[in-house]
Order: C-alpha cells, then sequence, then structure tokens
C-alpha cells in the first residue's frame, strides 16, 4: 500500500464528500490519480474507506436507527414502516448496481467519466432548484411509501461515480415534495444500508488484495473518514436551513475544466 498520509488525504476526501452533493466516489478517484495511488486494491481501498463515514451516520442519528428497531406509534418513520421505506429505497439501486457492477468497475472509474457526472449532478441540481415543488413532507415521519420508492430511483444515477448519491437522492426527493433538509436527513440514514451492501459486496470480492500489513492503512482511512464525515454532516445540515444547494453546482461545474486540464 501507499503511505499513511495517503490513506488520511484519502479518508479526509471521503468523509467531506460522502454526504455533500459532490460526490465522493468522483473526489476519490480523482484525487487517487492525483496521488499515483490506482489499481483495483485502490479502487477497493477507496470503497471500503466509505464505512466510516456509514459509522458517523449511525452516530448521529442513532436514535433514529434504534427506533427502526421497535415501532412507536408516535413516529411513523419507526418499526416495520420504517425498515419497509428504506427496502423501498435501497432496493432499485441493489437491484442495478449487482447487475451492472463489473461494468462500472470497467468502464466508469476514470476522471473523464467523472468529470461529466460532476457536469450532469450539477445542471440537476440547478433544474431542481428553479422549478416550483410541492412541499409534501415536512419530517421524516411524513414520508410515504412511494416516495421512499421514488428516491431509490433517483439513487440510482449515483451509480455513475461522479453523479453523487447524495445529490441524486436529495434532488430526488425534493422533486418528489420532501422539503430540502428532510430530503437531505433521508439520503444520510438511507445510505446506510445501500452503502453496507456496496461496501461488503466490493470487499469480499476482492479482500484477496490485501495482506495483514494493510490493516493500519485501512484503519487510518476508515478513523479519519469517520471524522471528517461527522463535521461535513453537521455542517452541511446547518447550511441547508440558509443556503439552496446552487453553490455545489458551481462548484461542479468549476472542477470540471480542471479535471480535463489536469488530468
Amino acid at each position: 500500500m501507499a503511505s499513511w498520509y495517503v490513506a488520511v488525504i484519502l479518508g479526509i476526501v471521503e468523509g467531506l464528500t460522502e454526504f455533500l452533493p459532490v460526490s465522493s466516489t468522483g473526489h476519490l478517484i480523482l484525487t487517487s490519480h492525483l496521488l499515483g495511488f490506482t489499481g483495483p486494491k485502490a479502487e477497493t481501498f477507496t470503497i471500503v474507506i466509505q464505512l466510516g463515514a456509514i459509522l458517523a451516520v449511525l452516530t448521529l442519528y442513532l436514535d433514529r436507527f434504534i427506533g427502526l428497531l421497535r415501532f412507536d406509534p408516535q413516529k411513523n418513520f419507526s418499526g416495520p414502516r420504517g425498515l419497509w421505506l428504506l427496502f423501498l429505497t435501497s432496493l432499485p439501486a441493489s437491484l442495478l448496481g449487482l447487475a451492472a457492477h463489473k461494468y462500472i468497475k470497467a468502464y466508469l472509474f476514470s476522471p473523464f467519466t467523472v468529470a461529466c457526472a460532476l457536469a450532469a449532478g450539477a445542471v440537476m441540481i440547478l433544474v431542481v432548484e428553479s422549478v416550483d415543488k410541492q412541499e409534501k413532507a415536512a419530517t421524516l415521519d411524513e414520508i410515504a411509501p412511494w416516495q421512499a420508492l421514488g428516491t431509490g430511483l433517483f439513487q440510482c444515477l449515483a451509480l455513475w461515480p461522479g453523479f453523487s448519491r447524495s445529490a441524486a437522492t436529495i434532488m430526488g426527493g425534493m422533486l418528489l415534495g420532501l422539503r430540502r433538509t428532510v430530503a437531505a436527513e433521508y439520503s444520510f440514514i438511507a445510505a446506510v444500508p445501500i452503502m453496507v451492501a456496496a461496501t461488503g459486496y466490493d470487499f469480499l470480492k476482492n479482500y484477496e488484495l490485501f495482506v495483514a500489513d494493510d490493516l493500519f492503512f485501512l484503519a487510518v482511512g476508515f478513523g479519519v473518514s469517520f471524522i471528517a464525515a461527522w463535521a461535513a454532516i453537521k455542517g452541511f445540515i446547518y447550511l441547508l436551513g440558509r443556503l439552496t444547494l446552487r453553490p455545489f453546482a458551481v462548484y461542479r461545474l468549476t472542477l470540471v475544466p480542471l479535471i480535463f486540464l489536469f488530468l
């Protein structure tokens, strides 16, 4: 594996970008290329450290996840109903991801495809922020099954590295009537099952690439990713109460020509 500071840099990039609408996978691919850390082992490493970001969500929304294990008549997003909503959101991308996994790893993990996805996601953000939307869910407990399934269909766009799972699910949720902050929080929570499935599947297929000496490298990336993601989620929710998502679209569009220039 590379030097430990590479794990720190990639952990920071993963944690800061995983839940922002800028694409963590895209940023990790670009950063890995800049650091010269590429190849099958590098690709699997950048996927596995996403578990650190997942742990940050579990920590910040622990009450909600505990609530999924028991029914609370005061909260619709709890017990079997809450699990059903998450299942509906996770199903489309899980099925498509399993079917297209080899194609995605073979053809979509490159700076060029990431740049195209960044641009496409930016356009989606600008369009969604510009259209009139009827708000139908002001809290997580008001999310309907059809909104959960619709969000899951939008989540399929995230299989294109660089598009951003957060951008796809937040924008999709807003189009389906979720308040901006609710769409973001549901995006964070819904990320857990799909990301656990994706990272676990990828690691099981490629664990033989790693040896015992790589555990420290993985642990560093995991730990740094957790800390950075925790801070990013707190800051993002604070900003969403005051700003639209247009600045993230501008950032993405600014990044695209830089990718073509340097990579």
